[in-house]
C-alpha cells in the first residue's frame, strides 16, 4: 500500500489512456520498437566488430571535456548523469502532484512512494541509452502540503527555480558525511543528497515534522520541500531533500558559525581563519571572539520561544548534533567584496547535438501536454553556458515568517528595539542524526577523555537542554557563554 508505479517515456503519442493514468500506452509501444531496434543494431555492430577484429573506436576529445564545477570529467561521471537526473524527475514528479486537485491528507499519504521509470532513449534529454534511470518520489503529497500551506511556496515559482537554465554548484569537495549541494539558480533551494538511513529516518519522523510545522508557521528547522531518490545505470540510489537555502541569494554573508553548545574539539584554527575568512566557524570561535546576537527585548524573546519549541520538538524524535547556523551580513560592508561571486560557480556541461526522431502530435490531455513539456524543457542543449548573475534585493517571499522578514533575514535592534548595522541568517540544520548505537559508541568512547557533558554526541534530552542554554547564552544579555567551555 502507498507505492504507485508510473512509466516515463519519450514523447507522447495519441492513443488509449493508460491504466494508472500515466500516458497513453502506444508510447510503451513505440519505446519497445526503438529499444529492439537499438539492441538489433548494437548487435549487428558487435558481430562486425568481431568478424573484423576491429575494437570499440577511441573517444573523441570532445566526449572526453565535460566540465563540471570546474573540473574536466568524462560525459559518463555520476555527477554528469545524475543532476539531469534529479532535475528530470523532480520535474514530473511535481508537476504530476500540482495537476490534481487538491484534497486532504490521509494518513497513507505520509509512507506513499510513486516509482517512476524513465526511458530516454533516443530523446532529447540524453544521447544514450545508458542514461536511463528510475526516480522515486516519497509522499508527495505531504511535501507538496508543506510547500504550499506551510511555507507558501508558489508551485510555478518552485519549479521555475529548480528547473530553469542552470543551477550552481558550491566549489570544493563534500563535506564529512560524503553528502554534496546543488543550489537552484536563483539560489533559493538547495538540492542535497543524504544517507539511505537518513531518508528512512524522516519518512518515518515525518508526521511529527509536519505537525510540528503546522503549529510553528516560524519554526527555524530546515524547511523541507521534497524527498526524492535517483537510481542510477548500474544500480546505484542516491537518495536526496530539497531545502531552503537559509542564506540570502542578495546578500554577502561576512561570517559563518556553526554552533551547537558542544565546546570540546568544536574550534576552527584561528591562523586558518585569517587565511580563509569566508571559514565555517564553532562554538569556541565564538566564545573567544567575544561574539554575541544583538537582538533587543521583543526579538530575543520571539527567538528564545521559537528555540525552546523546536528543541522540544528535537528532544521527542530522538535526535542529537544538529546546530544553528549563523550567517552574518555587515550593512556597511555590503556587497562589495563581492563574496557570493567568488564562492559560487555555474555548473553547465556541454553536451552534443542530439537527433531526434519524427514523431506525430501527441495527446492533448493536460498531463500529457505536461510530460512533454518537462521533458523538453530538460534537454541538455537548452542549458547552454550562462553569466552567474544574482539578485541584489530580497525576493520577498518569506516576508511573512518572523526571522526572514528583515531583508530576508533578522536584523539585530538594541535595548529600545531600534535596528541596528546587522542582518541575522538563522535556522537549525542537520536535524536527521537519530541517538543510536553508532552514537552512544561515540558518547562512551569521547567521554573517557573529556568531560561527557561538553562532548558534542550526548543522549537526545540533554543534547536539547544544553543547545538551549547555549543559544539563550550567546545572546546580548544572555549571561557568560564560557562556563560552557571544558576545564
Amino acid at each position: 500500500m502507498g507505492s504507485v508505479i508510473h512509466t516515463v517515456r519519450s514523447a507522447p503519442q495519441p492513443g488509449s489512456s493508460h491504466p494508472n493514468g500515466a500516458i497513453e500506452d502506444d508510447i510503451q509501444i513505440q519505446a519497445e520498437q526503438i529499444r529492439r531496434e537499438r539492441k538489433r543494431k548494437a548487435e549487428a555492430e558487435a558481430l562486425t566488430r568481431t568478424v573484423s577484429g576491429q575494437r570499440r573506436p577511441p573517444s573523441t576529445k570532445e566526449d572526453d571535456n565535460r566540465p563540471l564545477v570546474g573540473n574536466l570529467i568524462g560525459e559518463d561521471h555520476v555527477n554528469y548523469v545524475l543532476m539531469y537526473n534529479m532535475l528530470t524527475g523532480i520535474r514530473i514528479a511535481v508537476s504530476r502532484c500540482q495537476a490534481k486537485i487538491k484534497r486532504p491528507l490521509t494518513d497513507d499519504d505520509f509512507i506513499a512512494r510513486h516509482k517512476y521509470s524513465f526511458d530516454i532513449v533516443g530523446n532529447e534529454l540524453t544521447p544514450s541509452a545508458k542514461y536511463d534511470f528510475k526516480f522515486k518520489d516519497y509522499a508527495p503529497w505531504v511535501f507538496r502540503d508543506l510547500r504550499e500551506d506551510c511555507f507558501q511556496l508558489d508551485p510555478a515559482d518552485y519549479l521555475l527555480s529548480l528547473t530553469a537554465k542552470y543551477i550552481l554548484s558550491e566549489l570544493g569537495s563534500p563535506g564529512k558525511s560524503g553528502s554534496f549541494f546543488y543550489f537552484s539558480r536563483d539560489y533559493r533551494f538547495i538540492i542535497k543528497t543524504i544517507r539511505h538511513s537518513e531518508q528512512k529516518f524522516l519518512l518515518s519522523v515525518l508526521k511529527k515534522y509536519y505537525a510540528h510545522v503546522k503549529n510553528n508557521p516560524h519554526t527555524l528547522l530546515s524547511r523541507f520541500y521534497g524527498l526524492h531518490r535517483v537510481k542510477l545505470p548500474r544500480g546505484r540510489k542516491i537518495h536526496f531533500v530539497i531545502m531552503n537555502n537559509l542564506f540570502p541569494p542578495h546578500k554577502d554573508i561576512h561570517e559563518t558559525f556553526d554552533l551547537k553548545g558542544s565546546t570540546v574539539g568544536r574550534v576552527y584554527p584561528e591562523e586558518k581563519a585569517q587565511k580563509n575568512p569566508r571559514a565555517v566557524l564553532k562554538d569556541l570561535n565564538w566564545i573567544d571572539r567575544g561574539k554575541t546576537l544583538e537582538l533587543g527585548p521583543e526579538k530575543r524573546a520571539l527567538f528564545t520561544e521559537q528555540l525552546r519549541r523546536d528543541s522540544e520538538l528535537l528532544k521527542a524524535i530522538n535526535v542529537m548534533d544538529y546546530s544553528l547556523l549563523v550567517g552574518i551580513h555587515h550593512m556597511r560592508r555590503g556587497n562589495k567584496e563581492n563574496v557570493r561571486s567568488n564562492t559560487l560557480k555555474v555548473f553547465s556541461p556541454t553536451v552534443p547535438s542530439i537527433r531526434r526522431k519524427s514523431t506525430v502530435k501527441g495527446s492533448r490531455s493536460p498531463e500529457a501536454i505536461a510530460m512533454r513539456r518537462a521533458m523538453r524543457e530538460s534537454d541538455p542543449k537548452r542549458l547552454g553556458s550562462a553569466v552567474l548573475q544574482l539578485p541584489e534585493e530580497d525576493t520577498g517571499d518569506r516576508q511573512q515568517f518572523i526571522f526572514y522578514r528583515d531583508d530576508g533575514g533578522l536584523q539585530a535592534t538594541d535595548e529600545a528595539n531600534q535596528p541596528l548595522d546587522t542582518l541575522y541568517y538563522l535556522g537549525i540544520i542537520d536535524i536527521l542524526t537519530p541517538y543510536k548505537s553508532l552514537k552512544k559508541v561515540e558518547h562512551f568512547l569521547k567521554g573517557l577523555s573529556a568531560d561527557r557533558h561538553k562532548i558534542s554526541p550526548v543522549p537526545p534530552a540533554e543534547y536539547a537542554d544544553r543547545f538551549f542554554s547555549f543559544m539563550k547564552v550567546i545572546i546580548r544579555g544572555g549571561g557568560d557563554p564560557t562556563r560552557f567551555k571544558a576545564e
